[in-house]
C-alpha cells in the first residue's frame, strides 16, 4: 500500500468535504438577512443526511463494479454498510475506505448544491426528504454511469458505466469528466431548474429586489469553495503524481480568469465591477474546469475560464427573461458552466479533441453524456419536487417568506446584537 497517496487522497476527501460549509457561506451571504439560517442549513442537512445515506446504501449504488459495461443501475450487495471494504487488499495501492471516503463528500456537495435555486421558500424537513429521494434515484446512478470504472492491466478499460466505458466500446473514446461536470455540476444545475420551476417565483420576484445581505459571507464561501475545489479536482487522480499536479495548476487558473471575465462583463453591462460577481467568476471558472481539469493545456484552461466567466455572467439573466426563478444562479453558473466545461473538451482535450484531430467523435460522445444526465436529473427532480409539494408541501407560506424563515422554520436569527433581535 502506498502511504503516500493514501495520504493525498484522505487529505483531498477532507478539501472536498470543506466545500460545503464554503458553499453555505457562499449561499448565506447571497439571501436576505431573516433567511440566512434557513439557507446555511439546507447544506448542512445534506451533509448530515447524504454522508449517512452514503455508508449505508449510496456507495453500493455508485460503485457496483462488475466486469464489461455496468447496467445503468445496479447495487453490489456486498458493500451495504460497507462492511466488505474493511480489509486492505493486497497488493492495493490505498485503502477501499479512502476512495469511499473521497466520494462521498462528491455526494455531500452535489446534493448542497440544488439548495440554492429554492432559497428564501423552501421548508427544511421538505428538502430532506427530496435530498433523500434524489440522491438514491439520481445521483448514485449516475455517478455509476461517470465515475465506476476500472482499468485492465494494458490500460484498456476492463469495467465501467456507460458514459465512460460504454462509449468506449460504441464510438471509440469514452467521454472526459474528470471530477465531475455532468455527475456533480450539470446533475445538481439541472435537478435546480426543475426545483425552481416547481416551487415557483418568490415573493416579489424581479430584478434588482432581491439583493446579497453580506458579500463577505459570499467572498468567504467563494474562497473556502476554491480551497477545497484542489481535492475535487486534483484528488480525482488518487494519486499525488503529474496529472494531479496539472489538474491544481488548472484549478488556479481557469477560475482566475473567469473571475477578470466576470467582472470585465459587469463592468460593460453595469458600469461597476462587485465583489459578489468577483465570486461568482471564481466559482463559474471552477465549474467548467472540473471535467476538463486533467484534460488541457494550462492556456487553453485560462482560455475556458475566460469563455465561462463571461458566459455565465450573461448566463445568470436568463432567469429574468424566461420567468423562473433561480434564487442563487444555479442554473447560470452550475449547469451553464457545467455544459461550458464539458462540451469545451469535445474541440480542445489534449489528443482527443476536434481542434487536434478534425475528428468530431470526442465532442459527439461529451454532448450525448451532458445531455442525458441533463434530461435525467431535470425529468426525476421534476417529478420528485412536484409530488412533495403536492403531499407534504415544499414551499412556505407567502407570509413567512416575507417575513424571513429563519424564525419560522428554525426558531432561531442569523444575527442579534446586544440582545436585540436584529
Amino acid at each position: 500500500m502506498d502511504q503516500g497517496n493514501t495520504a493525498f487522497i484522505l487529505i483531498a476527501a477532507a478539501l472536498v468535504l470543506l466545500m460545503t460549509p464554503g458553499l453555505a457561506f457562499f449561499y448565506g451571504g447571497l439571501v436576505k438577512a431573516k433567511s440566512v439560517i434557513s439557507m446555511m442549513m439546507l447544506s448542512f442537512g445534506a451533509m448530515g443526511l447524504i454522508g449517512v445515506l452514503w455508508v449505508v446504501y449510496g456507495y453500493a449504488i455508485a460503485f457496483p463494479g462488475s466486469e464489461g459495461l455496468v447496467p445503468p443501475w445496479s447495487i453490489d450487495w456486498s458493500a451495504i454498510g460497507l462492511e466488505s471494504l474493511l480489509e486492505v487488499p493486497e497488493g492495493a495501492a490505498y485503502p477501499p475506505l479512502a476512495f469511499v471516503a473521497f466520494q462521498a463528500t462528491f455526494a455531500i456537495i452535489t446534493v448542497a448544491l440544488v439548495s440554492g435555486a429554492i432559497a428564501d421558500r423552501a421548508k427544511f424537513g421538505s428538502w430532506m426528504i427530496f435530498a433523500a429521494i434524489w440522491a438514491t434515484i439520481v445521483y448514485f446512478p449516475v455517478a455509476s454511469w461517470v465515475f465506476n470504472f476500472g482499468l485492465a492491466d494494458d490500460g484498456s478499460f476492463a469495467y465501467g458505466g456507460w458514459i465512460t466505458y460504454g462509449m468506449q466500446e460504441w464510438f471509440g473514446v469514452g467521454a472526459i469528466d474528470f471530477a465531475g461536470g455532468t455527475a456533480v455540476h450539470i446533475n445538481a444545475g439541472a435537478a435546480a431548474l426543475a426545483l425552481a420551476l416547481v416551487l415557483g417565483k418568490r415573493v416579489g420576484f424581479q430584478k434588482g429586489v432581491h439583493v446579497p445581505h453580506n458579500p463577505p459571507f459570499v467572498l468567504l464561501g467563494a474562497g473556502l469553495l476554491w480551497f477545497g475545489w484542489f481535492g475535487f479536482n486534483a484528488g480525482s487522480e488518487l494519486a499525488a503524481d503529474g496529472t494531479a499536479a496539472l489538474a491544481f495548476v488548472n484549478t488556479i487558473a481557469a477560475p482566475a480568469a473567469a473571475l477578470l471575465a466576470w467582472l470585465i462583463v459587469e463592468k460593460i453591462k453595469d458600469g461597476k465591477p462587485t465583489s459578489v460577481g468577483a465570486a461568482s467568476g471564481a466559482v463559474a471558472g471552477l465549474v467548467a474546469i472540473t471535467p476538463a481539469c486533467a484534460s488541457l493545456d494550462p492556456i487553453w484552461a485560462i482560455v475556458l475560464g475566460l469563455l465561462s466567466g463571461a458566459v455565465c455572467a450573461l448566463a445568470i439573466e436568463l432567469k429574468y427573461k424566461w420567468g423562473f426563478d433561480d434564487s442563487l444562479d444555479v442554473v447560470g453558473i452550475h449547469l451553464v458552466g457545467g455544459l461550458l466545461g464539458t462540451l469545451y473538451l469535445g474541440f480542445f482535450a489534449s489528443t482527443t479533441g476536434l481542434f487536434w484531430t478534425g475528428n468530431g467523435t470526442q465532442l459527439l460522445v461529451q454532448a450525448i453524456a451532458a445531455f442525458a444526465v441533463l434530461i435525467y436529473s431535470f425529468v426525476l427532480a421534476y417529478a420528485i419536487g412536484w409530488i412533495i409539494q403536492k403531499t407534504v408541501g415544499f414551499r412556505v407560506k407567502n407570509e413567512d417568506e416575507v417575513a424571513g424563515i429563519d424564525t419560522v422554520v428554525h426558531g432561531e436569527e442569523g444575527y442579534v446584537l446586544e440582545g436585540t433581535r436584529a
